[in-house]
């Protein structure tokens, strides 16, 4: 495959567009706008020094085009908070020059306490800006007229500037009233802050974003919410924050030990803060701790005399310090800078880096959860609103008309395939036809069900009369695996074993009691089931030391379930365990060559691949990536999934052991059916738009690479990426309101609702599919793009066979909502990020407190999979 950027095109829509199923009309959140293609833009570089902050630069740029109307040309230009103007005029000069004044304070941030003196100047000084601006560029919109209107040749590229121009120019609005994070925009204006506990709080928000589609240039406007850090004062934040300073303002002597210094310091650390016992605008970030008590701490004045810190504030603010055993804020990256705890409030509108605690996820993903007609509302509202994109009056400016209808289109609905059950049950095949397409095993077998002889039962805590449950469970369990036709051995090959929930803690005596269970079931145990008394850090090392040091799978349940037994718990249970050890739970009855002749054969096997890199959360600048493969092992069911996982490059979203994971997917591929896969079906999980050139450069290029240590083996490969982090939502649009049709499905989009038209790329092949049934919220379709076809799928055929593959998912009755082969992968890769955390590795500090992210360190590889699991799906 040659390397230029010719050959390297995304593939085409083989088609104009699918077919298959009954029309439904639909509305999206995707907003026209119409633009002047011969409208000139012109692009100016901005410097300021010196470097002002994001909000400091704006003021810069408001009073520069206020009071320079005429040397701009009357313009007003749009700015990126960065370096960048567009105007859609030509200043009067190519080069300009400006001297900006604000009131800003100037003093040194070495004196955060004010001046020595005790003398307070009342009125800022004001601080100088140098800005300097040249001309860069101009375009004008016809290139990207003709993309759009899919004239010229096939591979013309998108022409971004012009597009990032426009961006620009329809967040200027909002950036001027709104705390933008990311692409979304938030504003406690918008109503609905709520606390969601730790020192967080939920704010409500939007998200915008321009993107060319079949209908023309569409701004994508989507409700949105994020946590922020509560803006109180630090010594209340604190209490909020962390358990053990919970009852902080009755213990006022309270010091800190080295442990919790650095959780503090972890959670203060980066935050911006304002001080409250003199006047000021002046903003500091958080650096770190002190190392000693603020009673100890001393600072050197102007003469050189040191001046106790405590002594300073009584005698300059007449200000007794409470909290002297706590240290104080560090706010210089190199100089000795304090500040006291108790005299320091957060500032309003920082978002909260680091990872959000179950409840508090709980709370944020409550407050985002509206059902559609709410939220259609809501975007509704904020397309009219006074902070929305169109709020300003710079789309006039640029001649741009964006529309505050939500674009209406049609979709279709895809139909269910019949299912294939087991052989054993009273009904063997069944239609998914209830609304919600969901089906019971009721009276049916799963389609493969396994027998398991020799497992185990370990417990970690519980009360004497949720332990005295154990025996009903298993005999329930037994009963209900037996009515699904699966074989699960009343009595366990050795009797139950309890332990405390201390073992938890303690990785080295886990390991023993583990391994202790393996050796009195002679070292033969197909299953291993563990109870908890709730959830636990320690579930990691169980699942790693079952996994890699045992070798046996394991099935966790919670004891407060055990208290209840429903059929549907068990049932659900059965369904993983089943997976676990080697079974399955549906097979499609017309198999995929029935349903796609033109390209599957019964005798010529493909493979299903599924590819997800899971990142450490934000906070985290250290911890490796981790990359998962999987891929199907069986023809033509294709329900059963090997995986293989891999550690690497801290947040490398590239993955780098392609090759060699592919490679030896191939090879068990080959082991299991006795040839190698006559195509190649892989499906890519979670990559940005930003990233498609780089996967089929980089990615593409390695399961060829993993092809061609076969001789002579080169497969046609279809490469789709897979996208559910998109804001595309779909609402079904009411003609009639008498129709009862809308009732059933409480508003959201029936599964199987497909849409290739209209909001989809100009020329590239890609759709949306929503493939489950929303029971909360507003159901977000999963976006798939072809990037690479060599296996010429039409829209139809593509359409069917993904929608198909989500009714094979083991762990439920259900289609799920993204292709199964992506799903596992994400498992997988989930259960590798997993092995790496260990409980008593407490996250390692950064030794310097600095923002700036070192290197990363060396990637810690995953422990390897023992042989005995490696081949089953104990990641399911």
């Amino acid at each position: 495959m040659s390397t230029t950027k010719q050959a390297l095109v995304a593939a085409r829509r083989p088609d104009s567009v699918g077919v298959e199923g009954p029309v439904i009309s639909l509305l999206a959140n995707h907003f026209l706008v119409k633009f002047d293609p011969s409208l000139k833009i012109y692009h100016y570089n901005v410097e300021i020094s010196p470097n002002p902050s994001k909000e400091v630069a704006r003021m810069i740029k408001q009073k520069l085009v206020e009071s320079n109307s005429g040397l701009l040309s009357g313009a007003h230009p749009a700015y990126d908070g960065r370096k960048n103007f567009y105007s859609p005029v030509e200043f009067q000069n190519d080069k300009l020059e400006f001297f900006i004044s604000l009131p800003i304070p100037t003093t040194k941030s070495s004196l955060p306490f004010g001046e020595l003196n005790g003398f307070q100047p009342k009125q800022h000084q004001l601080k100088v800006f140098r800005v300097n601006i040249r001309h860069v560029s101009k375009f004008d919109g016809k290139d990207l007229s003709s993309y759009l209107s899919k004239e010229g040749g096939d591979w013309i590229p998108l022409p971004q500037d012009y597009l990032h121009a426009l961006d620009v120019v329809l967040r200027e609005s909002p950036m001027e009233k709104c705390i933008s994070v990311g692409r979304s925009f938030y504003s406690s204006s918008m109503g609905g802050t709520k606390e969601i506990g730790g020192g967080a709080i939920g704010w409500r928000g939007f998200f915008q974003s321009l993107r060319p589609t079949q209908q023309g240039l569409a701004l994508n406007v989507d409700f949105s919410i994020t946590a922020f850090h509560e803006s109180i004062g630090v010594i209340p934040y604190l209490q909020k924050r962390l358990n053990f300073l919970r009852d902080l303002s009755q213990r006022k002597t309270r010091a800190l030990s080295d442990e919790e210094r650095k959780e503090v310091e972890k959670a203060l650390r980066n935050i911006r803060v304002f001080v409250c016992h003199r006047e000021t605008v002046q903003r500091y970030r958080v650096y770190g701790l002190t190392e000693d008590a603020t009673e100890n701490l001393y600072f050197a004045d102007r003469d050189g005399k040191n001046l106790r810190l405590v002594n300073y504030f009584k005698d300059h603010y007449n200000y007794d310090i409470q909290f002297r055993n706590l240290p104080c804020l560090q706010i210089s990256r190199s100089k000795p800078c304090y500040l006291p705890m108790e005299l320091c409030v957060i500032c309003e509108g920082q978002k909260f880096l680091g990872k959000l605690s179950d409840d508090q996820t709980a709370r944020i993903l409550k407050m985002g959860c509206q059902r559609p007609k709410e939220r259609k509302a809501i975007i509704d509202g904020i397309m009219r609103g006074p902070v929305g994109p169109t709020s300003g009056n710079q789309a006039g400016e640029f001649k741009l008309h964006v529309s505050r209808e939500m674009t209406r289109l049609n979709g279709r609905i895809l139909q269910p395939p019949k299912l294939k059950l087991g052989d054993g049950g009273h009904i063997r095949d069944i239609t998914p036809s209830r609304p919600d397409r969901q089906w019971n095993l009721l009276e049916s077998h799963v389609f493969e069900g396994t027998r398991i002889e020799k497992w185990a039962l370990i417990s970690f805590g519980g009360t004497p009369d949720q332990k005295s449950n154990i025996p009903k469970f298993i005999n329930q369990l037994s009963q209900r695996c037996e009515q699904l036709g699966i074989f699960l051995n009343k009595s366990t090959i050795v009797s139950p074993y309890f332990e405390s929930t201390q073992v938890l803690n303690n990785v080295t005596l886990l390991e023993s009691k583990l391994k202790k269970i393996h050796r009195d079931a002679s070292n033969n145990l197909q299953l291993l089931i563990c109870i908890m008394e709730k959830k636990h850090k320690g579930y990691a090392d169980l699942k790693r030391i079952a996994e890699t040091s045992v070798g046996v799978v394991s099935q966790c349940c919670l004891y407060p379930n055990l208290g209840k037994l429903s059929s549907q718990f068990l049932a659900n249970l059965a369904l993983k365990i089943n997976a676990k050890v080697g079974g399955c739970t549906v097979a499609l009855y017309n198999s995929l060559p029935s349903q796609i002749p033109r390209l599957l054969r019964p005798d010529e096997p493909v493979i299903f691949m599924g590819a997800d890199v899971t990142h450490p959360h934000p906070l985290d600048d250290f911890s490796p990536s981790v990359a998962a493969v999987v891929g199907s092992m069986n023809w033509p069911a294709a329900n059963k999934y090997v995986s293989r996982m891999r550690s690497q490059t801290h947040r490398q979203e590239i993955i780098q052991d392609l090759a060699a994971m592919v490679g030896e997917l191939l090879d068990d591929f080959y082991q299991e059916v006795n040839k190698l896969p006559k195509r190649i079906i892989f499906f890519r999980d979670g990559v940005s738009e930003t990233q498609f050139y780089k996967l089929l450069k980089e990615e593409l290029q390695a399961v060829r690479e993993a092809c061609a240590k076969f001789p002579g083996y080169k497969p046609p490969i279809t490469f789709a990426v897979v996208q559910k982090r998109h804001h595309t939502r779909l609402f079904p649009f009411e003609m009639d309101p008498s129709s009862t049709q809308n009732q059933l499905f409480g508003d959201n989009i029936p599964p199987g609702t497909v849409v290739d038209t209209v909001i989809t790329h100009p020329r590239e092949f890609d759709f949306y599919l929503c493939s489950h049934w929303g029971v909360k919220g507003t159901s977000r379709p999963t976006h798939y793009h072809v990037l690479w076809d060599e296996n010429q799928f039409t829209s139809d055929e593509l359409q069917k066979l993904v929608y198909n593959l989500c009714y094979t998912f083991v762990r439920c009755t259900k289609p799920v909502s993204l292709v199964p082969p992506a799903y596992y992968a994400h498992l997988a890769a989930y259960r590798g990020r997993l092995y790496l955390e260990r409980s008593e590795s407490v996250a390692f500090m950064r030794s310097s407190s600095t923002i700036s992210r070192a290197a990363p360190p060396k990637t810690t590889p995953l422990p390897k999979l023992s042989e005995n699991v490696k081949k089953l799906m104990f990641y399911c």
